[in-house]
């Protein structure tokens, strides 16, 4: 899909509020409430809008806590790979799912409101699982930063992206 500044435009405002009025969104962008509608509906329907959601404060919530697990596999094969990928998923408490190389096979980054539903992930998660040979987990003390964001502003090569960029995957 071809993007241009205008796209891109659309893309930093919805990520930084999409639940903004389609004429909001189209002044903010300086471009008419009809482009504005149709360019949101062409950049959902290729894919670079996976969803709108609503961000909630940690701080507004009970306390919780929040960890980030190392989780090494004994077998690596694509369907040991798969099958762990697929229940980490299904977890509700799995907020994200990497895989990654090299070191741990998967990050991942846990919510849970306290440590015995922390110990229950656990039991479930990693204990069960017969082929999870290694997990290491940390705890966040202090979030200094969590933006969700991505710059569309810079291509992959950190200068900025020309009109007409086409993004990875496209």
């Amino acid at each position: 899909m071809e993007l241009d500044s205008i796209d891109m435009r659309i893309l930093d405002l919805l990520q930084i509020d999409a639940s903004r009025s389609n004429q909001d969104l189209a002044e903010a962008a300086h471009v008419s409430p009809a482009t504005a509608l149709r360019r949101v509906r062409r950049l959902v329907e290729g894919g670079l809008v996976e969803r709108r959601v609503a961000l909630l404060s940690p701080h507004a919530l009970p306390a919780s806590l929040t960890a980030l697990a190392e989780v090494t596999l004994d077998r690596q094969g694509a369907e040991h790979l798969a099958a762990f990928e697929a229940r980490a998923i299904a977890e509700a408490a799995v907020q994200q799912c990497y895989r990654v190389s090299p070191g741990p096979d998967f990050m991942l980054v846990l919510w849970v409101p306290d440590m015995p539903a922390y110990h229950a992930l656990v039991q479930r998660l990693f204990t069960q699982d017969a082929n999870v040979c290694n997990v290491k987990a940390f705890f966040s003390v202090h979030r200094a930063k969590f933006d969700p964001r991505v710059d569309v502003t810079l291509s992959v090569s950190g200068s900025p992206a020309p009109s007409g960029t086409r993004l990875p995957g496209s």
